[in-house]
């Protein structure tokens, strides 16, 4: 059996008091759980999941992916959606309601260069309000919290490059369906 190591923030030196306080600018359903019905509408509204033109159901090969175009996928996909880096936003704190986060819009921003995804533009034009992307002012709260070490300002800066037309999402290595 493995001895498992377990790596923690908390000072554990005797006689320091540990305070643990639910997540901030969240209601609070009971002690430390937070109501996250708004975070989960949120995330659901960019629809997380892999859109093809072609009927998905009539999807009769894999849809292959090149090593590099998987690579661009690091550092976007571990996100366990904890809400952390949106919860240390001034931005969501002030406008939770319109604004996506952080969390939300990094998840979006994996689906955008997902080179499987053919709704890149249709992704990107429901976040041409002043409430999705355009809301960050590039604070990084997100990435100093975020327990996993991601950086959500990273990507929302992508996005905010491909709605201003300085980048585009790039043409897939493999083409999907060939072998």
């Amino acid at each position: 059996m493995h001895k498992r190591t377990i790596f923690s923030k908390i000072d554990t030196r005797e006689g320091k008091n540990v305070k643990i306080y639910p997540l901030p600018h969240m209601y609070v359903v009971k002690d430390l759980v937070p109501d996250m019905n708004n975070f989960y509408k949120q995330y659901k509204s960019i629809q997380p999941w892999l859109q093809r033109k072609d009927d998905a159901h009539n999807q009769k090969s894999e849809l292959l992916q090149s090593v590099a175009d998987r690579e661009k996928l690091d550092g976007l996909y571990e996100c366990i959606l904890c809400a952390c880096c949106s919860t240390s936003c001034p931005s969501y704190w002030w406008n939770g309601d319109k604004y996506l986060g952080p969390a939300v819009l990094m998840q979006a921003y994996r689906w955008i260069i997902d080179s499987r995804d053919e709704a890149t533009e249709k992704r990107l034009d429901k976040m041409r309000d002043p409430f999705s992307a355009f809301r960050c002012h590039t604070i990084m709260n997100c990435t100093r919290t975020c327990p996993k070490s991601l950086n959500p300002g990273r990507a929302i800066a992508e996005i905010k490059k491909m709605l201003g037309g300085a980048a585009k999402k790039e043409e897939p290595h493999l083409k999907a369906g060939a072998v």
